[in-house]
């Protein structure tokens, strides 16, 4: 597993890196390497924020936690991120996994910040760049809610279209599949 630890508006804490290097290695078993974790550790007055993103085999999971104390609030975060885990295991039993040589990387250009000036049309002022990996509508509902996201793009592995799969407003979940024809 390879974790940055970032300390913000604090001192860079070695007992702390290895305290949150300790949590993370119980949660490396509920998934397959590679693992990519990255920690942000921030104190805001009497504030103690840990927040943490883990990033494998194209999931990616993230949580946060705010106490009066930081390890208490990696503690938590920890647990948080177990849970999500845990959840996300359990449901992936369930359904037979995508074949992942499949995987497919979306790329997008950002404009330069000059011509964003000069420009009177609209233009994509952020991008970001992720794996699409095929999968059910199920599976895609639960990475939505793993992501914390209102929607998410995702490639249908039983048709090999790409669908949208988004949070209604009453809770429930609506799908936006291409029409052939």
């Amino acid at each position: 597993m390879q974790i940055t630890t970032t300390f913000r508006h604090m001192e860079s804490s070695e007992p702390l890196k290895a305290y949150a290097q300790e949590k993370l290695d119980k949660v490396q078993k509920y998934i397959d390497e590679p693992i990519v974790a990255q920690v942000f550790l921030t104190v805001e007055k009497i504030r103690h924020i840990a927040e943490i993103t883990i990033t494998a085999r194209g999931i990616t999971i993230k949580a946060s936690e705010e106490t009066n104390d930081m390890y208490a609030a990696l503690d938590a975060v920890t647990d948080k991120i177990e849970r999500q885990l845990r959840r996300y295991k359990e449901r992936i039993k369930a359904h037979k996994p995508g074949n992942d040589s499949t995987d497919r990387r979306v790329k997008k250009t950002i404009l330069a910040a000059e011509s964003i000036e000069q420009s009177q049309e609209p233009v994509i002022i952020k991008s970001n760049t992720f794996s699409i990996k095929p999968m059910s509508v199920e599976e895609a509902v639960m990475q939505m809610d793993l992501l914390n996201k209102d929607f998410l793009v995702f490639t249908d592995s039983s048709t090999e279209d790409i669908n949208v799969i988004y949070r209604r407003k009453d809770g429930n979940f609506g799908l936006i599949e291409p029409q052939k024809g």
